[in-house]
């Protein structure tokens, strides 16, 4: 069921990407403007809210406050639907990033009192499957939906759905007891100073947050544009490029994060060192063709490129929220996964989109790219991934340590 949500969660955040070729087209923004409309917008309230909600799920039920934040957010998607100018849409876009705030942070928090600490990573590997699936919605369904009855259509498609789930949720996921699989677990609620002192003091913490937002920098950064991408520099439809980008989310993401899954569960798994490492290697490998997909101008070689890519945005996305359930006490899980989330949303709705666009605009003006500006732009994102495998390997030279001191 969580991950069902998530999913949601997914689409209604990734779905805008897909179409911003015709809401820039319908609205006549720049690369920077749109990119404001569709990541900053949402990002703003986001990253903004979903720390003090997450203190407040290390607190008080969080089944509840997940319930009322999928309505919310859901209910705001099909308001996107509705809009008819900039400013509605904005506004819109504001009231998705404040219900979404409260999605995630309380459900890993649930998830970890459901699993031991040795089975966590892999737990929230499939607790991330939901990522596969909403990145599948906000592609191939979205597409569809925009190409038969216009972008409004697509925001409908996919909001109302969630009001609905919202009710299922209040009524059958169960509220466990916090910290119920740990041994000397305290009871005692912890505060956002207390969560953030701790974690200073946990060096594998740190990389694990570092690592991770600059990861989704990196290929969510580079996921956001590539609808458009396809659009400009291959001469898709909106409705093709959602049809070609949804079953690599659906097949080879799933595919990627069963793979992680699966590793995750293995004997070598229960030492966290393997994790990181593995973690690491598969990063810095698939940053190569992340490189090389937006430098060729063949659409076929482009695709297959993609193949490549794309399951390596799933693949670390579990493993790194296991692990982090693992290196911070049960009082302060929620706390440290919006952490986590503050800074990768950061990271990829409202940096990497907003730098992308300015670049694209400026290589459109200042060297007359045209159409070819958001391929440079994307071209010079691309190799952060390098950067992120670092942080994610240096991880595990503490992070055994760290656990220990967490229990």
């Amino acid at each position: 069921m969580l991950t069902l949500v998530y999913a949601l969660n997914i689409a209604d955040r990734f779905s805008i990407s897909t179409l911003i070729e015709p809401i820039r087209a319908e609205l006549r923004l720049s690369d920077a403007g749109i990119a404001f409309l569709t990541g900053g917008a949402l990002a703003i309230f986001y990253v903004t809210v979903g720390i003090p909600v997450a203190e407040f799920a290390d607190r008080a039920n969080r089944r509840n406050i997940l319930a009322v934040a999928l309505a919310a957010w859901s209910a705001m998607t099909a308001l996107c639907g509705l809009a008819q100018n900039w400013l509605q849409l904005t506004f819109a876009r504001f009231g998705v990033g404040i219900g979404e705030a409260g999605g995630t942070a309380p459900s890993t928090s649930i998830l970890a009192d459901n699993f031991p600490p040795a089975r966590r990573p892999m737990a929230l590997t499939i607790f991330a499957l939901g990522t596969c699936l909403g990145a599948w919605l906000g592609s191939s369904v979205a597409g569809s939906a925009a190409e038969r009855g216009g972008w409004r259509t697509a925001f409908l498609v996919l909001g109302l759905p969630g009001v609905v789930l919202a009710l299922i949720v209040w009524l059958t996921v169960r509220e466990p007891r916090r910290g119920q699989l740990d041994a000397g677990h305290s009871a005692v609620p912890s505060t956002l100073t207390a969560s953030l002192r701790f974690i200073a003091q946990q060096r594998s913490a740190v990389h694990l947050l570092i690592g991770g937002s600059v990861a989704t920098f990196w290929s969510w950064g580079l996921m956001w544009w590539t609808p458009a991408f396809l659009q400009r520099s291959h001469h898709l439809t909106v409705g093709q490029a959602g049809q070609l980008i949804g079953p690599m989310h659906l097949i080879a993401g799933t595919a990627s994060t069963l793979l992680a899954g699966w590793l995750m569960a293995r004997r070598a798994a229960q030492d966290p060192r393997y994790v990181t490492r593995l973690l690491g290697w598969v990063t810095a490998v698939t940053t190569i063709p992340s490189l090389l997909l937006y430098w060729v101008t063949s659409e076929r070689a482009a695709v297959a490129l993609l193949w490549v890519f794309v399951p390596a945005v799933y693949f670390y996305i579990g493993p790194i929220l296991g692990l982090l359930q693992n290196v911070v006490p049960p009082q302060m899980r929620a706390t440290t996964c919006a952490i986590l989330l503050f800074l990768a949303n950061v990271a990829n709705l409202l940096l990497a989109p907003q730098l992308v666009g300015a670049l694209s605009d400026w290589f459109a003006v200042s060297f007359g790219a045209g159409t070819e500006s958001l391929r440079w732009a994307l071209l010079l994102l691309a190799p952060t991934g390098f950067w992120a495998a670092w942080h994610l390997w240096t991880s595990g030279r503490t992070i055994r340590a760290d656990a220990a001191r967490a229990s």
